[in-house]
């Protein structure tokens, strides 16, 4: 895509774990240029911006009259009030998942971005998983889907339950690729190591008659994080941690017999958030529409929340 505009003037909110890694990808950019860091500890917006070469504040609006686009990094409970005032301002906001806490303020969010007409992206990073992005050349109708997103824990998250905190990249990822309506959904979660749910299973079944089978854990000896489609046409498997498909699908060889053969599938190299970066770049600069929308953000958010309360009711009812 054709960067029209030089310059845009960035800002980043949140120099914890991820917003160091957003000041990271938008360096590379060369139509980006950093104006400013906000983080409520001083000292660490101190050290991005010594870093980064530009300035340091602990109130994020003092970027308000500053910057043409920001990333929001800070914890969930903080989005809808940091992201609002950004949009108030006309100000393009690309958001780390998930969008809000509740979807209320989601639909708010949304409802401000169409209103002044800016770009509202949300932060689904395996969206842009080079591995994800080849399956579109091959998925066509999954019926059942496997996903267990297992790692170790860090308190890093645990503001949040570990469906807001990791699975809800998968329900991105299973909404994505499944276009029908929820029957039904059966989920069960448990706090370990922290006051949330820790360790969750979620089956839901769409009207479609695909089933997803969806595991999440933050307190797991070994990450893993891989989704398996089946479908009639074959099988497809993604590792997103190493960036690889398997796809396999049933061909008659010479004899006319049914064999499983392996698709050469093309999988792209790019790094997923700086993949992700540039996007939100080029749709701020483009004022094209951007590839996770609030709207995809606020569908897996419904989902999430969904989750969440059911599991809730099962607790209840254990009791």
């Amino acid at each position: 895509m054709t960067v029209k505009k030089k310059n845009i003037k960035i800002g980043v909110v949140g120099i914890g774990h991820l917003g160091n890694y957003h000041l990271q990808k938008y360096q590379k950019l060369d139509n980006c240029e950093l104006i400013g860091v906000s983080d409520a500890i001083y000292e660490r917006a101190k050290r991005a911006a010594e870093t980064y070469g530009c300035q340091a504040f602990t109130d994020y609006r003092n970027l308000l009259d500053k910057v043409d686009a920001v990333s929001i990094a800070v914890p969930t409970g903080e989005h809808f009030q940091v992201a609002g005032d950004f949009l108030a301002a006309g100000i393009d906001v690309l958001i780390e998942k998930p969008i809000c806490a509740t979807v209320k303020e989601a639909d708010e969010l949304i409802e401000l971005a169409g209103k002044n007409k800016l770009i509202l992206q949300v932060g689904f990073v395996e969206r842009f998983n080079p591995a994800v992005m080849a399956l579109d050349k091959v998925i066509t109708r999954p019926l059942f889907i496997e996903v267990h997103r297992l790692h170790p824990f860090f308190e890093r998250g645990t503001d949040v339950d570990v469906v807001l905190d990791l699975m809800i990249h998968d329900l991105d990822i299973i909404l994505k690729f499944v276009d029908s309506k929820i029957k039904s959904l059966e989920a069960v979660g448990v706090p370990v190591l922290s006051d949330k749910v820790d360790i969750s299973n979620v089956r839901l079944s769409f009207a479609c008659g695909c089933i997803a089978n969806v595991t999440a854990s933050r307190i797991s000896a070994k990450t893993m994080q891989k989704i398996r489609f089946f479908s009639p046409e074959g099988y497809h498997a993604v590792d997103y941690q190493k960036r690889e498909i398997i796809s396999l699908n049933k061909q008659a060889n010479a004899e006319g017999k049914q064999q499983i053969v392996q698709n050469n599938i093309e999988v792209g190299s790019h790094d997923p958030l700086e993949e992700e970066i540039r996007s939100f770049v080029e749709a701020v600069v483009n004022r094209t529409a951007p590839l996770v929308s609030g709207e995809d953000a606020r569908k897996s958010l419904a989902l999430a929340v969904e989750i969440i309360r059911k599991m809730k009711t099962s607790e209840v009812l254990r009791k």
